[in-house]
């Protein structure tokens, strides 16, 4: 596997939303990044696509064009059926905790969606998906061509994206998150406005962060667990979409998703 980063130029999109195609760019240049990944000792891939340039940077291709289980990456579609169905009213509504302890502390109790996304809350979700039910989800899901477009069967409904059948490229990731930025996608100005807000991850005078981790649980040693960071940079007009993909063998190793990224932008000298 190739350990080098790829400056590529990519072929204008047949759409005027310009997505990234999923297709093998030409490579024009070449800069070493892996050392972030040995020096975090993690495997795994990264995607910046800066649409200003037409450019993606990339480490691992392969990897990228490889699906996997979205895990709480999609929690951002989950929100936008979510608002646009009805089935919350917006993103400081509560849901009422039910009661049972959960391993993460900060999810036992009442949480609204802004919370619930930031906290990565799966009971929260796990609610949200069955009031949207089954019909409704393989519906938009479908109509968004979220990845696979597959959740399964009905008593998946509240699985599907953590066990179940779905799938995702990094590639397909930056795509669905170009839609998002662009309003691209079939939900209200209001549903897209909403989550785009309570995804914000960092803001400062210079950029701001939006994005969302998943994690697919715990792993060991001989399997590993997927770990993922997707989201974008704005910095002025300017917007730089990535998508972040690393095997997990230890919990400690889930910080290693977000400084990978960070580095990257930092060779980048967009951090």
């Amino acid at each position: 596997m190739s350990s080098v980063i790829l400056f590529q130029t990519l072929k204008p999109a047949a759409t005027q939303s310009n997505l990234l195609p999923l297709v093998s760019p030409r490579t024009d240049q070449q800069i070493d990044f892996s050392q972030h990944f040995q020096d975090l000792e993690i495997e795994g891939s990264i995607l910046i696509y800066d649409p200003n340039q037409d450019k993606i940077y990339q480490h691992n291709p392969q990897r990228n064009a490889t699906p996997f289980l979205p895990a709480s990456t999609f929690k951002i579609l989950n929100s936008l059926i979510a608002l646009e169905t009805g089935v919350i009213a917006n993103e400081l509504a509560l849901l009422t905790w039910d009661g049972i302890q959960r391993t993460v502390p900060a999810w036992n109790q009442d949480l609204n969606m802004k919370e619930a996304i930031q906290g990565s809350a799966v009971w929260f979700y796990q609610v949200l998906a069955r009031r949207i039910g089954y019909e409704r989800m393989q519906d938009w899901v479908t109509r968004v061509g979220y990845g696979n477009q597959n959740i399964g069967s009905a008593t998946d409904i509240d699985e599907f994206w953590l066990e179940g059948a779905l799938r995702i490229t990094p590639q397909e990731q930056i795509q669905f998150l170009q839609q998002l930025y662009q309003n691209d996608l079939p939900f209200s100005e209001r549903a897209i406005a909403i989550v785009k807000d309570i995804m914000i991850l960092e803001k400062t005078p210079d950029y701001t962060i939006r994005g969302k981790t998943g994690w697919l649980g715990f792993g060991s040693e001989t399997i590993p667990q997927v770990g993922w960071y997707v989201g974008y940079l704005e910095r002025g007009e300017q917007v730089y979409f990535f998508a972040t993909n690393i095997n997990i063998r230890h919990p400690k190793e889930a910080a290693a998703r977000m400084e990978l990224t960070r580095r990257c932008f930092q060779d980048l000298g967009l951090l």
